[in-house]
């Protein structure tokens, strides 16, 4: 099994294109491998592995963080269905400040996104019974969550689809304008 990464333009993220074995039984491939994503992990450990499941085409989850010192990187797979997954940067000190990157991750593609700290994720649901495994460098806290409106026009975020089924939280969330004001 191998895991080939890609870096992309937004600093300390990365695509992971997994191979899998299969034949006429199924398939096999490897989820994580700590060996292989050590130059990404660097001093960072896993401790906790989420789980979602998105049951309507068109949903949209997001844009959500932690805040330091709480603050994770994120590795999300989709094991179900398709999403159109996006990881947008909100680390006033990087080159790629409020600028977005989206990925389609399917069961079909075996491809991993890896979110850095500081940067905000979201997806939209291409298929009906999506779902996705993440792996967490740090655990959840209410206390320093965030997001910012995948709405936001200041954003201008190309969905798929239209944006439909939002939740309450999140259609609260605030405007990148109004995230820098806090």
């Amino acid at each position: 099994m191998t895991m080939l990464l890609t870096s992309l333009d937004i600093p300390d993220a990365f695509v992971i294109k997994q191979t899998t074995f299969a034949d006429e039984r199924g398939q096999f491939s490897r989820l994580f491998c700590q060996k292989t994503l050590a130059p990404i992990l660097a001093k960072r450990e896993v401790k906790q592995v989420n789980f979602s499941r998105t049951t309507t085409k068109g949903t949209v989850r997001g844009l959500h963080y932690q805040r330091f010192p709480e603050a994770e990187m994120k590795f999300i797979r989709c094991v179900k269905g398709a999403v159109w997954d996006v990881l947008l940067d909100l680390r006033p000190e990087s080159p790629t400040f409020l600028q977005w990157h989206a990925e389609k991750l399917s069961q079909e593609n075996n491809t991993m996104i890896v979110i850095p700290e500081g940067c905000a994720h979201g997806f939209q649901a291409l298929e009906a019974e999506s779902e996705l495994i993440y792996f967490h460098t740090a655990f959840y806290s209410a206390e320093v969550e965030g997001g910012v409106h995948v709405q936001d026009p200041e954003l201008a975020i190309n969905w798929p689809l239209p944006v439909d089924n939002l939740s309450v939280r999140d259609s609260l969330l605030p405007t990148v304008e109004e995230w820098l004001k806090d």
